[in-house]
């Protein structure tokens, strides 16, 4: 679980980030992020009815990604909104796989 302050839970904050932010795709996983006037980067897991009717499903997919985001807290930049989105397609991968998906986007983002 992601310590409080490293939650992104307002909408208006989310919408922000949709609005303003930068996008990066990698497989299944898109990137969107912000600069924020935050000492900490706060993130937020979007994993919509497309990806899966089945809320199980949504619900294994965002603890994944959560898990991987809380070991790599370390070494993303502070002061920065996050927001990954699943894309139709990641409920098929296992862990490994979207490890390095995530790795891979954190990378292009400049955000290690």
């Amino acid at each position: 679980m992601l310590s409080k302050t490293n939650r992104l839970k307002k909408q208006k904050d989310i919408e922000r980030v949709f609005k303003q932010g930068k996008g990066i795709r990698e497989d299944f996983l898109f990137l969107k992020f912000v600069k924020s006037d935050l000492k900490t980067s706060r993130v937020a897991f979007v994993v919509s009815l497309k990806v899966s009717k089945k809320a199980v499903l949504r619900n294994k997919i965002k603890r994944r990604l959560r898990e991987l985001v809380k070991r790599k807290l370390s070494e993303i930049k502070k002061g920065y909104d996050i927001v990954l989105t699943a894309v139709p397609g990641l409920e098929t991968k296992d862990f490994l796989e979207i490890e390095k998906s995530v790795n891979k986007l954190f990378k292009k983002a400049k955000l290690t």
